[in-house]
C-alpha cells in the first residue's frame, strides 16, 4: 500500500470493511488497495476459504488480517495464523495490532526462543488471535497449555517456506487439533505440488487468487550478475558498497557464511548485523531492529531470514552467494522494491553455477543482466578466525558444488523435523 489523501480511500470502502477497520486505515493514510488485497477481502470477508498467491511485499497480511479481525468481532471463536519464522510472526502480529486493539481483540505470539512462563501468561488472558510458529505451538499443544478447539479461522502464511524448511510433521499435528469447520486461508508466494496437496485435504472450494504467475519477481527491481571468482567476491562487494550508499542486504548461503561476511564487513569499517538459525531471538530482533533505524546499513542474511525482513527502503540486495534453490531468488529479491519503490538486485555466481543461473532465468522468466566487473580494489588480509571456523567454511566450499540445485541448504536440513523447527 502506498501512502496518499484521505479522498482516495475509495477503493477500501468498496470491499465490504466494517466501519471501524476503515477508520483507522485511514488513520494510517493507506491509499488504494494492492490487488491481493483488493481480490482477496471481499470473499474472505464472507467466510470462504481464499488460496492466495502473490509475491512478496504485495500486502498479504492486511489481505488475510482485515477480514479475519472483522469476523471475529462479528462472533465467537479464535484465529490461528502460522508463520515459518519468529521475524515473520512478530511483524504480522504489529501490523494487525492496530486494528485488533479498537475491537477490543486480545492478539498473542508464539515463537521459539521466547518465555514458555511468558507465554503462559499471554494464555491465561485469552487472546482471540494466537500467532505462532508450527514448533512452539506443538511445544503449547504437548504441555496442554493451549486449546484449538475454538479456533474458527486458520491461516498459513508463506505456506510454501513452512513446507521447504521441514514443518510438515509439525503442521499436520497442529491440523488435528482444530475443529473441520472453519475458515481457512492459505498464502504463498509460489504453488508447489506439496501446496496443493495440503489445499485439497484441508480446504473446501478454495477461491484461487493469482495476483501474478508463481515464480514472477517484484516489479521496479533493476537485476544484475556479476561473474566473478569466489576469491574475489569479498573485493566486488567492498567495491558495490563504494558505489551504492543506501541500505544493503547481503544474502550468504550459509550461516558460517554469514558470520565470515559480517566480520569482514566490521573489519574494514562498515556498520554490519547478522541473522540467522545459529543467533538467539534477541540478537536477531536487535539486528533487524538495528537495520530498520539505520543503526546498522548492511544486513547479512540466510534464506531462513529471507521473508523474515520487512523494511521499506531496502537499496540493494545482494546475492553473495546464489541460493541452492531457485525460488529462494524470488523471496530474496523481494526484499528491495517495497511497497512501488523501486530497488536493485545483485547477485555473484562463479564460473562454474551457470545452470543454477539457468534455473533462476527459468523460473523468473527473463534473463538477468550480466554485467562486467568493476575495478577492484587491491586485496586485504582477512581478520583472524578460529581455526575451527576455518575448517568448517573450508568443507562448505568443498561441498557446495557437489550439491544438486534442488536440494535445501544446509540450515534447513539442521532443523527438519521435531520441535526444534519453531524455534527459528
Amino acid at each position: 500500500m502506498t501512502n496518499g489523501t484521505p479522498h482516495r480511500i475509495a477503493g477500501f470502502h468498496k470491499l465490504g470493511i466494517a466501519a471501524s477497520l476503515l477508520r483507522v486505515i485511514d488513520q494510517k493514510k493507506f491509499s488504494v488497495p494492492t490487488p491481493i488485497q483488493h481480490q482477496s477481502i471481499p470473499i474472505a470477508i464472507e467466510g470462504k476459504d481464499v488460496i492466495g498467491i502473490a509475491q512478496t511485499g504485495t500486502g498479504k497480511t492486511l489481505a488475510f488480517g482485515i477480514p479475519l479481525l472483522q469476523r471475529l468481532s462479528m462472533g465467537h471463536g479464535r484465529a490461528l495464523i502460522l508463520l515459518p519464522t519468529r521475524e515473520l510472526a512478530y511483524q504480522v502480529e504489529e501490523a494487525l495490532r492496530p486494528f485488533a486493539s479498537p475491537l477490543g481483540i486480545g492478539m498473542a505470539v508464539f515463537v521459539g526462543g521466547a518465555s514458555m512462563k511468558l507465554q503462559r501468561e499471554m494464555l491465561r488472558r485469552n487472546p482471540r488471535v494466537l500467532v505462532a510458529t508450527p514448533g512452539r505451538l506443538n511445544d503449547h499443544l504437548q504441555q496442554g497449555t493451549v486449546t484449538l478447539k475454538e479456533v474458527s479461522i486458520l491461516v498459513l502464511d508463506e505456506a510454501d517456506r513452512m513446507l521447504d524448511m521441514g514443518f510438515k510433521p509439525q503442521i499436520d499435528r497442529i491440523l488435528a487439533h482444530v475443529p473441520r469447520i472453519r475458515q481457512t486461508m492459505l498464502f504463498s508466494a509460489t504453488m508447489p505440488h506439496e501446496i496443493v496437496k495440503l489445499a485439497t485435504a484441508q480446504m473446501k472450494l478454495p477461491l484461487r487468487i493469482e495476483v501474478a504467475p508463481s515464480g514472477t519477481t517484484v516489479q521496479n527491481v533493476e537485476q544484475e550478475l556479476f561473474i566473478v571468482r569466489r576469491e574475489e567476491k569479498f573485493r566486488l562487494l567492498e567495491r558495490l558498497l563504494e558505489q551504492y550508499k543506501g541500505t544493503v542486504l547481503v544474502f550468504s548461503r550459509t550461516k558460517h557464511g554469514a558470520k565470515k561476511i559480517t566480520r569482514v564487513l566490521r573489519a574494514i569499517g562498515h556498520n554490519a548485523a547478522e541473522i540467522h538459525a545459529n543467533r538467539s531471538l534477541n540478537q536477531r530482533r536487535e539486528a533487524l531492529e538495528g537495520f530498520k533505524s539505520g543503526k546498522y546499513r548492511i544486513l547479512v542474511a540466510t534464506d531462513i531470514a529471507a521473508r523474515g525482513i520487512d523494511v521499506t527502503g531496502i537499496a540493494v540486495v545482494i546475492n553473495f552467494d546464489l541460493p541452492d534453490d531457485a525460488g529462494d531468488y524470488v523471496h530474496r529479491i523481494g526484499r528491495t522494491a517495497r511497497a512501488g519503490r523501486e530497488g536493485r538486485a545483485i547477485s555473484f555466481a562463479s564460473p562454474d553455477q551457470a545452470s543454477s543461473v539457468k534455473s533462476i532465468e527459468r523460473l523468473i522468466r527473463s534473463q538477468l543482466r550480466r554485467k562486467p566487473l568493476p575495478q577492484l580494489p587491491p586485496p586485504r588480509a582477512l581478520p583472524p578466525q578460529s581455526p575451527s571456523q576455518d575448517r568448517r567454511e573450508h568443507r562448505h566450499a568443498q561441498h557446495s558444488h557437489q550439491r544438486s540445485y534442488g536440494h535445501r541448504h544446509s540450515e534447513h536440513h539442521a532443523h527438519r523435523g521435531g520441535r526444534s523447527g519453531g524455534r527459528r
